[in-house]
């Protein structure tokens, strides 16, 4: 029998992560039921297609797929999230009814890494800071009298948390002469081995690292995960970078810690996710602010709904799902 496949998250959604020739490769192995996203699953359209769906293949903004969504989609067996987290639509239901959920996390993660790669070569390289000069004076600049130390050779680069993002961000590091220690308490002496790179706690990560970039879920565990103390000890002209969430640092202290001008920031993120206009993050010549662009967009969308588009196929061909996502897991991950 042939698998029955649609789609559910808002039109938009649908329009930038499954332009059309997304789902071409979806038939004739699959079908699809539409290619219009249903968007509110309390429609009679939506519960007629439910009725017939084997797969759903989902995006941000999904409604939320609880006990009722289910009862309308009896032959329902799999959820397939072409985006990062799925704790926004994915209730209880889904795990008490044995629903195999995946997501499209592991190839969301590939642009934050690419971000924090860049922004790590050009911190240690100490650009921004040089373009700002430049920039200033019209006038020639010396980098070298500026920052005697600036280079990537055998800087240390502090990551924390060994995710999906930051151990992509330790292999794409692999051919630069770095050195690399993690802080994570859930990874094993066995796991940095073969990630590469040295385990150390969190205080000493901040304490001598260059670069420290953050890598962490955000769970009420990890909230201020970076206080005031760990701030503190932050190394003189290091650079600190989060492409994580706001909530996990203290921000008031990391104002104050760059007003004293012996530190850098690079945030992606922020909280709240716009500032307050006069907030001193947008002014500070030692801050770069980006608007929240580490993660997946433009052209690089499609690469997710290519890898919910991927595990529908193994599916069709009898084989297990490549990026399940277990119960379980939530309380360790975004």
């Amino acid at each position: 029998m042939t698998l029955k496949v649609a789609l559910a998250m808002p039109a938009q959604t649908a329009r930038a992560v499954f332009p059309a020739r997304s789902l071409d490769p979806l038939e004739p192995s699959l079908t699809l039921l539409s290619r219009d996203p249903l968007q509110d699953f309390r429609t009679q359209r939506a519960q007629a297609v439910l009725r017939e769906t084997d797969i759903l293949l989902t995006g941000w903004g999904c409604p939320m797929i609880d006990d009722d969504v289910l009862d309308h989609a009896p032959q329902l067996k799999y959820v397939l999230h072409a985006a990062g987290s799925v704790k926004h639509h994915i209730g209880a239901a889904c795990w008490e009814r044995g629903i195999q959920v995946s997501s499209a996390a592991d190839a969301n993660a590939i642009p934050v890494a690419e971000y924090t790669v860049a922004m790590i070569v050009l911190a240690n390289k100490r650009v921004l800071q040089i373009a700002r000069v430049l920039h200033t004076t019209h006038a020639e600049v010396l980098p070298e009298q500026l920052f005697p130390d600036m280079g990537n050779y055998r800087k240390r680069v502090g990551i924390i948390g060994a995710s999906r993002i930051g151990r992509h961000v330790i292999r794409l590091l692999r051919d630069y002469e770095l050195d690399i220690v993690v802080a994570d308490p859930y990874l094993t002496e066995a796991e940095a081995g073969a990630l590469g790179v040295e385990r150390v706690s969190l205080d000493q990560l901040v304490a001598t690292s260059d670069i420290v970039s953050l890598h962490a879920p955000s769970l009420p565990s990890t909230r201020n995960l970076i206080d005031a103390e760990l701030i503190r000890r932050l190394r003189s002209g290091a650079t600190f970078i989060n492409t994580a969430r706001g909530e996990l640092v203290d921000q008031d202290a990391l104002l104050a810690r760059i007003q004293r001008g012996d530190l850098y920031a690079i945030l992606d993120v922020t909280t709240p996710w716009v500032l307050p206009s006069e907030s001193a993050f947008y002014t500070h010549p030692n801050v770069l602010l980006t608007p929240h662009v580490a993660g997946s967009l433009g052209n690089e969308l499609e690469r997710m709904a290519s890898s919910a588009v991927a595990e529908a196929l193994r599916l069709a061909r009898g084989e297990p799902l490549r990026f399940p996502v277990r119960a379980e897991d939530l309380a360790f991950t975004a």
